[in-house]
């Protein structure tokens, strides 16, 4: 679960700049029902950290002389760049242009502090415009950035993400520094590098502990896609079949389809985007229901050797009651129960527990025994299944966030990403295909049992290491 991305603990988010829509992971976590600090369940991105650059000289020209155009996100993007140059920004002009969910994450103080830190925003740039996201090149002091910005039906801010524009810096250019600097983020690490053979099997180039199992995170969310497409292929279902929002399966966030109507629909398409490109959690509990938990766990038997430990596979929404629900009690009576006795609690005692019992945590709890769990080697059969599959519409969800690893499309052409943090968790894998056809995946797994990880730093070094993790493998092919 995006720990709400599974909510992680960022001591440095505050001023950290990720927008992500809906959910800021500036502030990615739940209260209440969305608690304010951190909660598990949430994908990993790396972030930019909003403190002026030494050379923070530019000057604050809002549009630039680049063409916006006259649409409702045209319109937002202008009104952000300009009111970015003179904060804080009243709350009653951030409510006027930030959709209420965006709001409930990032309130008025938290984001006038990120704003603040800029130091004013350049346009150079649009390099994708549609009726309602826009993306771009910016600058803010001294760095350019991404900015991808969208709006809802209300033509309000729903999304807005400011990653760096360039590849990761200081990528390691061997294998043993590589090792040096993983080891160095967790006091428990996995990795592995391999490409993906003609016939779908991984062929490993390096290995840290590759067979030893993790803790996932939202990774988790891999099997569930996985499931869905089989069904899909099978005729079962469509891209298209709609889902219906249910009260009972509404999680927490990282996501936005928690906040929308009850017994409203969304077709699965849409849940399967969601649920990756922002980690949505109520889109991955939502599918779950859909093709079944059962089904769930035979994709984690074919493509993994970890079923017992994802047995039951748990929803989010389970997850984030059993550990944040009258904590340690749920948790601790689940965990004694034999196999079958964890299914009968989680639907006659967790499932009637409300969300609104759950509060928020900020250091580990029990990551090794209450989690999704699998090796770098079942994540790499899990993209090499997900691959075989040849589909253009799970290409489409899973090309649809790259964590800001940024390779350069000419080189790479199809990136695919999918991560997962909680307190004590930071997981990142990718598959990439390079313009020759060779396939590849870099999966990075860390965990510390004992403290929460400091996910800006630390996610910001996996995505140098497995930036320079590509390179070396394309050197070696």
């Amino acid at each position: 679960m995006s720990v709400p991305s599974y909510a992680s603990s960022r001591p440095a988010r505050t001023l950290t700049v990720s927008f992500v829509a809906s959910t800021v992971a500036l502030s990615a976590c739940t209260a209440a029902a969305r608690p304010t600090t951190a909660t598990p369940l949430k994908t990993a991105t790396t972030t930019v950290t909003a403190t002026p650059g030494p050379t923070s000289t530019a000057t604050p020209t809002p549009a630039g002389e680049v063409s916006i155009p006259d649409t409702p996100v045209g319109r937002q993007l202008r009104w952000f760049l300009n009111a970015a140059a003179t904060p804080p920004i009243p709350e009653d002009e951030l409510a006027a242009h930030l959709s209420a969910g965006f709001l409930a994450q990032v309130p008025p103080a938290e984001f006038n502090k990120v704003i603040q830190g800029l130091g004013g925003l350049r346009l150079d740039e649009l390099i994708d415009v549609q009726p309602t996201a826009l993306v771009g090149l910016v600058t803010a002091g001294a760095r350019q950035l991404k900015l991808s910005i969208s709006v809802d039906g209300a033509e309000k801010i729903d999304g807005l993400l400011l990653t760096l524009a360039g590849p990761p810096p200081n990528s390691p250019t061997s294998w043993d520094e590589l090792d040096r600097r993983l080891r160095a983020v967790a006091p428990q690490v996995g990795f592995l590098a391999a490409e993906v053979t003609a016939n779908g099997r991984c062929r490993p180039v390096h290995a840290v502990a590759p067979s030893a199992p993790r803790p996932m995170g939202s990774m988790f969310k891999l099997y569930v896609l996985g499931t869905v497409a089989d069904r899909i292929r099978a005729g079962r279902l469509s891209w298209d079949t709609p889902l219906t929002i249910r009260p009972e399966l509404k999680s927490l966030p990282s996501g936005e389809l928690q906040d929308r109507p009850d017994n409203s629909t969304v077709p699965l398409r849409e849940a399967a985007q969601l649920m990756i490109s922002i980690s949505d959690n109520t889109g991955a509990d939502l599918l779950i229901d859909k093709v079944g938990r059962s089904r769930v766990e035979d994709e984690v038997r074919k493509w993994s050797g970890r079923t017992k430990l994802n047995t039951p596979f748990l929803t989010t929404r389970e997850l984030f009651l059993l550990k944040g629900a009258d904590y340690p009690r749920l948790a601790r009576t689940y965990l004694s129960l034999t196999r079958e006795g964890r299914r009968d609690y989680l639907g006659k005692t967790v499932a009637k527990t409300p969300l609104s019992k759950v509060a928020p945590w900020d250091k580990p709890r029990d990551i090794g025994s209450l989690e999704w769990f699998a090796s770098p080697n079942d994540v790499c059969r899990a993209y090499a299944g997900l691959s075989s599959l040849d589909s253009r519409p799970l290409d489409a969800v899973m090309s649809a966030n790259d964590a800001g690893l940024n390779l350069d499309r000419k080189e790479w052409p199809t990136v695919w990403y999918k991560g997962g943090s909680e307190p004590g968790v930071l997981t990142m894998g990718f598959l990439a295909r390079s313009a020759q056809g060779r396939t590849y995946v870099v999966t990075a797994m860390t965990a510390d049992p004992r403290a929460a990880l400091d996910e800006t730093p630390a996610a910001s070094e996996l995505l140098s290491l497995v930036y320079g993790s590509l390179t070396l493998l394309k050197r070696a092919s």
